[in-house]
């Protein structure tokens, strides 16, 4: 190694600054290469055949799993390993998520996987597990959510947000808006939620 090429390494090492720039093209254009391509590939954008904007009902449901954190237990995300497969069903595809703002994959699998949740169970199934789980699953660690039975889905906020989805790209009709308190009424959190968990991963198996 020539002195001069030395004297570049050691500068390099010794600024921070000079380090902290070069750390950043390095990302930037790593980032570029590994991202930027995927907006090239319709099939990453284009929804799964079959999938649609999800229903008011189904909405708020969604909204309800995130509120009470379900995320930080069960993921979303079906990854492309046989074991995986086998347990859950067919792997994940980008498809599935282009209507999920933001998506929920998760990060962690305290309890299983619900990426194909949908159709697996009963309604009633579900509202006895999540009104007490140790009723379906004795050994489980699940919280209970018995006042989801109680609380009305209608909480005066579902017109915004589908109005908020459809701004970025949801494909919500005006009509489909202003009819969707419509579909709340007489309707708990806990058929919210049931809703949601039955549409997940239908549209692949």
């Amino acid at each position: 190694m020539s002195n001069k090429n030395k004297f570049t390494h050691e500068k390099i090492e010794t600024n921070n600054f000079l380090m902290i720039v070069l750390i950043f093209i390095v990302i930037l254009f790593a980032g570029i290469v590994e991202i930027i391509p995927l907006y090239f590939q319709k099939n990453m954008l284009q929804p799964v055949k079959g999938l649609k904007p999800y229903k008011p009902l189904a909405l708020i449901g969604r909204s309800i799993y995130v509120r009470e954190g379900c995320y930080t237990c069960h993921s979303q995300m079906i990854r492309p390993f046989r074991a995986e497969t086998l347990r859950y069903g067919h792997y994940s595809l980008a498809g599935e998520f282009v209507y999920d703002h933001p998506f929920q994959w998760g990060s962690k699998r305290t309890g299983p996987d619900l990426a194909r949740v949908g159709k697996k169970y009963s309604n009633n199934w579900h509202q006895i597990h999540l009104t007490n789980p140790r009723d379906v699953v004795p050994e489980s660690i699940m919280p209970a959510y018995p006042w989801l039975n109680d609380t009305p889905a209608s909480d005066g906020s579902i017109q915004t947000k589908m109005k908020a989805l459809k701004m970025i790209g949801v494909p919500y009709t005006e009509e489909e808006i202003q009819k969707s308190p419509e579909a709340l009424i007489n309707k708990s959190e806990m058929d919210a939620l049931i809703t949601y968990l039955q549409s997940l991963g239908i549209h692949v198996r």
